[in-house]
């Protein structure tokens, strides 16, 4: 057979699939005629597909030194570069050949292609543009800038990049899809709604935009739709571990645990090391009071954070930990990544605003409604000196029509909706507005905005209430506090100056209503005797630790029984196991339904002490025991929020209800449950203090956070830098 035939029949075997006798007929062509380039080409090709790249890389340099300007060589070699990362390599071979043909755009093309890959982003955008000088309707040039003006996060030319794209071609799903992306990123959620919905009409197999609407349905409190769309892109593309992702963070805000745990195992298989969401699983597990592998899970997500890997959010590790330093070292990975200073953010500090007779104050979240932030702050908004001050309050949750609802926009000079207004967009208005002071009621907890406040919505701004630990953004200037909560040494954790109010950081309403209503242990279904501890906090801050000190309280007081609050099923019988798994009959374990404020409030009555939970003490769950005349005994800790419960007590005057260790916690517990007299003083002495101590004071607690508000603007206007405030009783 001739040479000629006898490659043609090599090519037929390659193209068929028969690499092994293709490989044997060109060794035999190359014995004979060692300079036939075509048959080493096709050597590269059978070493490509046998996934041996450095051998199909060694065949294309002997075919190029053969034929050295075979731009069909030229090019596989850099597919090949491409496609196995040898990034430099491929930079290289198209620099070599911009220099012997300067005017060729595919070279600039395939140039600019592997620049992007390495990330640096400025060469390939100029390499892009000279592609557009040479050939400017190509389309995928067009398409690349777009995207990495995406990875540079700007946003606003990119969706002009990617509506060009749509010029040349109006059918281009993922165009579409690129533009509803960035609308989403953005906090433009219509809008993102309508191009995505576009992208699936065109192309319903698009399982990314089908992510991505789903995302959108989500952030638009539309949550039937959006599990509609999470369930279609796992239907068409099974592999797809973001997509298992979204779907088990919205089935937790939805509190359907079980099922989110199911996505969340999907994604791990997918993509074990995905960003963030081991918290978020850990979380979901704490929520069921799931610790199966509980402290190995812990050490190992604790450490990781330290090695600045992006396993969780901030928010859950609040409930994990009392270190300081774990606390501070997770908000900085996550503030960083997530919401980076906006450079803009140094010029707005810069601008002074001397027009207003009074100071301007925003306040911002997205629980204007039956939420505990609320129930905590409403009569704050109601007795702030309006002669002083202007109170505005940007709502970003969804638009519940309740109670509280109706009582807070009544409290403010203005409530505006910016539910679906993007981040920049708020920021911006709030800067049109003139507002003076930005205050973040949410920090990283569930329906957060920080974006917001990268973009500076305010001189001033401050983390307050909503979160309780350092948000580690440059961007926020203060955090509320008081001397309990962040004691001078421990200044150093948090990137916000500390302003010090004078009793306790947290705000209370003493309008709060509790019920008439008489209850009974019966109804309460709490046995006739026997000592009733409780403890109302939500389930994810019991951990083993805790609940191992319940435990031992427990078989301290003979019949007595710990009353909880309990989410969902899983919980109630988890924590059941666990109490049996311990030598302790779990019937001592009593569960309350949730009930509305006032009654909840009522049934504390017939509970004897409330025992804390640490590292994440109560709350607000502790101000409504208190509230309603139940002692709460805590363990304080290092962190603002294990020693929030102390702040409380010190505040109304208790201390002695404050314990430093697990040891002494457990002690005293069992010590008042066995002495009636001891805790019977304690609760009268509760009762004196409840109305005259400050915790319960709104009044006096106004005038204090007004005076931090003032010596903050005082500051501003004389071009102070941001300082630790110390606020004096009064």
């Amino acid at each position: 057979m001739p040479a000629e035939a006898n490659f043609n029949f090599a090519v037929s075997l390659f193209q068929n699939k028969n690499l092994a006798d293709a490989k044997k007929l060109l060794k035999e062509l190359l014995s004979i005629n060692s300079k036939h380039a075509e048959s080493w080409f096709l050597f590269a090709l059978i070493a490509d597909e046998e996934l041996l790249p450095q051998d199909a890389i060694n065949y294309l340099e002997i075919a190029l030194k053969i034929d050295p300007n075979n731009l069909k060589y030229i090019y596989t070699l850099g597919d090949i570069y491409y496609a196995n990362e040898y990034l430099i390599e491929g930079v290289k071979l198209f620099e070599s050949i911009i220099i012997a043909s300067p005017n060729d755009h595919n070279a600039y093309y395939n140039l600019a292609a592997f620049q992007q890959k390495q990330k640096k982003y400025d060469k390939s955008l100029e390499s892009y543009h000279k592609v557009l000088e040479l050939d400017e309707n190509n389309v995928n040039a067009i398409y690349n800038i777009g995207n990495i003006l995406i990875d540079t996060k700007d946003y606003f030319n990119a969706v002009e990049y990617f509506k060009r794209v749509i010029e040349f071609q109006p059918n281009s799903d993922d165009a579409l899809n690129n533009i509803g992306y960035i609308k989403l990123e953005l906090g433009q959620l219509e809008a993102a709604y309508e191009y995505l919905y576009k992208a699936i009409l065109i192309n319903p197999e698009n399982f990314i935009a089908l992510n991505n609407l789903g995302k959108a349905c989500d952030k638009l409190f539309r949550y039937s739709e959006a599990l509609q769309f999470f369930k279609k892109t796992i239907e068409i593309n099974p592999n797809y571990a973001e997509a298992y992702a979204n779907l088990a963070i919205m089935l937790t805000g939805l509190k359907h645990y079980n099922e989110a745990l199911e996505a969340y195992k999907s994604a791990f298989k997918l993509r074990l090391d995905y960003d963030y969401l081991r918290g978020c699983e850990f979380q979901t597990n704490m929520n069921n009071c799931n610790w199966s592998n509980f402290y190995y899970k812990l050490k190992k997500l604790l450490s990781d954070i330290m090695l600045c890997k992006k396993v969780s959010p901030s928010f859950p590790v609040l409930a994990l930990t009392d270190s300081l330093s774990i606390q501070l070292e997770c908000s900085k990975i996550w503030v960083n990544d997530k919401y980076p200073i906006n450079l803009f953010c140094d010029e707005i500090k810069k601008i002074k605003n001397n027009d207003n007779k009074k100071i301007l104050i925003g306040y911002y979240s997205a629980d204007f409604h039956n939420h505990a932030t609320s129930y905590l702050m409403a009569e704050l908004f109601e007795k702030h000196d309006k002669s002083k001050f202007e109170i505005i309050a940007f709502s970003f949750g969804p638009d519940l029509i309740d109670d509280m609802r109706h009582r807070i926009k009544y409290a403010f000079d203005q409530f505006v909706d910016v539910s679906f207004k993007s981040d920049s967009s708020v920021a911006a208005l709030s800067r049109q507005m003139g507002i003076n002071i930005a205050v973040d009621l949410k920090g990283c907890t569930e329906g957060e905005r920080m974006g917001i406040f990268s973009y500076r919505a305010a001189p001033i701004q401050i983390n307050y209430i909503g979160f309780p630990g350092t948000l580690a953004a440059p961007y926020f200037d203060y955090i509320v506090a008081d001397k309990t909560l962040i004691p001078k040494q421990y200044q150093q954790y948090y990137t916000e100056k500390v302003v010090y109010l004078p009793n306790s950081y947290q705000v209370n309403d003493s309008k709060r209503q509790i019920s008439d209503k008489v209850f009974t242990k019966e109804e309460s279904g709490l046995p006739k005797e026997g000592f009733v501890f409780c403890c109302f906090n939500n389930n994810y801050k019991i951990t083993p630790h805790t609940f191992d000190g319940w435990v031992r309280i427990l078989k301290g007081v003979e019949g007595s029984v710990l009353w909880l609050l309990v989410d969902n099923p899983t919980a109630k019988l988890n924590l059941r196991n666990e109490a049996e798994a311990r030598g302790l009959n779990p019937n001592r374990l009593i569960f309350a339904n949730r009930l509305k404020l006032p009654e909840h409030l009522a049934r504390h009555r017939v509970a004897d002490l409330f025992i804390d939970t640490l590292p994440y003490n109560a709350h607000t769950t502790a101000s409504d025991a208190l509230w309603a005349g139940l002692p709460v005994l805590t363990c304080m800790g290092e962190s603002f929020a294990s020693r929030v419960a102390a702040s409380l007590l010190n505040a109304i005057e208790l201390p002695e209800l404050i314990t430093t260790s697990q040891a002494e916690y457990e002690a005293k517990a069992i010590e008042l449950a066995n002495n009636p007299a001891k805790l019977k003083a304690i609760k009268d002495k509760l009762e004196r203090n409840r109305l005259t101590t400050a915790l319960f004071d709104t009044s006096r607690y106004t005038k204090h956070i007004e005076a931090a508000y003032m010596k903050m603007y005082e500051r501003y206007q004389a071009d102070l830098l941001p300082d630790h405030i110390y606020i004096d009783a009064q």
